[in-house]
């Protein structure tokens, strides 16, 4: 719902893909990403269909999963300043791609004529605006040690592509380098390369149709902002946050067993139904505890993770200080 891009993404390359492996093989040659054939022959329409289309099922399925999980940012940003990222690092990946070869033939004295198909690049940038902008929550710990976070599955299925190939590592590093370029605002890329609203138009009125999504009836409601931009955000974090559903449940049958759960919507409402500036509703304070001291650190802990101090205050009090459960809370509301 309201990805109509990442949803393209997801099915057209993927549906081609397995057609050119399982029944056009012969076609194959037309996407295949060979860097000579562009230096000597120029056949500049090899950096179109080699960096779109991957010749490889290992590499469309988890290209395909990367997407899947970067859909986020669609609904974050907007689908024509997602689709801007995108083109952007299309583009600058085309050229890192280019000078990291170049630069690896004269270090090292290896010569790459081709590298791996597929829309590559693009997807290695996303990892850039993923790494800085979403929030690292711990989900729990192996062996003691390792901890793994909401983010993990994510970082696993990019090195799983990272290893897929021998020169992979090119595309994987002008990737994250174009994203970095691009999300930096480095030189004013993001101005120069962007999708005209004209463009975006043509596409919303023509391909959104075909790719888009009902809203599903069983999701849960978030309070309705002032503006496109804040409804966009509020239904960003709900669907961000709907990954540690499973941890908050865990964490309430803990509590069942040792007698001692606490009963959130009792204490107090969810954050979404307080009243501010874009919320109308008032709803009753009664049976909420008096409040606690909390620490400024654990305040600033949360407020680094995107909630706002009023928001942080009151998970903190209602959980006694514990950062853990008060960061559950947060994300469950």
């Amino acid at each position: 719902d309201k990805a109509p891009l990442s949803k393209s993404l997801l099915l057209v390359p993927s549906a081609i893909s397995i057609l050119l492996i399982l029944l056009f093989q012969h076609y194959q040659k037309f996407f295949a990403y060979n860097l000579q054939a562009v230096k000597e022959d120029f056949q500049i329409w090899r950096l179109v269909c080699g960096r779109t289309i991957c010749l490889d099922l290992k590499d469309t399925f988890c290209s395909s999963l990367l997407i899947y999980n970067f859909r986020i940012f669609e609904r974050r940003y907007g689908s024509r300043k997602f689709s801007s990222f995108l083109l952007g690092a299309w583009m600058l990946s085309a050229l890192f791609d280019l000078l990291l070869v170049e630069i690896t033939q004269y270090i090292f004295g290896i010569t790459i004529n081709s590298l791996p198909s597929g829309f590559l690049g693009p997807v290695f940038a996303l990892f850039v605006p993923f790494y800085s902008s979403i929030p690292r929550v711990q989900v729990t710990q192996v062996l003691g040690h390792f901890s793994i976070t909401n983010k993990s599955l994510v970082y696993i299925l990019g090195l799983q592509l990272l290893t897929s190939g021998s020169y992979i590592w090119i595309l994987a590093l002008s990737g994250l380098i174009s994203g970095i370029c691009y999300n930096s605002s480095i030189l004013k890329v993001h101005r120069i390369l962007c999708v005209p609203r004209w463009v975006a138009k043509i596409f919303s009125w023509t391909l959104e149709p075909v790719f888009s999504s009902a809203e599903p009836t069983n999701e849960v409601r978030v309070g309705m902002g002032a503006t496109v931009d804040i409804q966009r955000q509020q239904r960003m974090e709900l669907l961000d946050r709907q990954i540690m559903m499973s941890q908050v449940a865990q964490m309430r049958r803990q509590r069942q067993q040792q007698g001692g759960m606490i009963n959130w919507n009792r204490l107090f409402p969810p954050l979404r139904h307080r009243h501010n500036a874009n919320y109308q509703d008032h709803p009753s304070e009664q049976g909420i505890p008096p409040p606690t001291e909390v620490s400024e650190e654990q305040v600033a802990r949360l407020m680094e993770m995107g909630f706002s101090r009023g928001d942080a205050l009151e998970a903190l009090r209602a959980s006694n200080n514990d950062l853990n459960v008060a960061t559950n809370f947060l994300l469950q509301h």
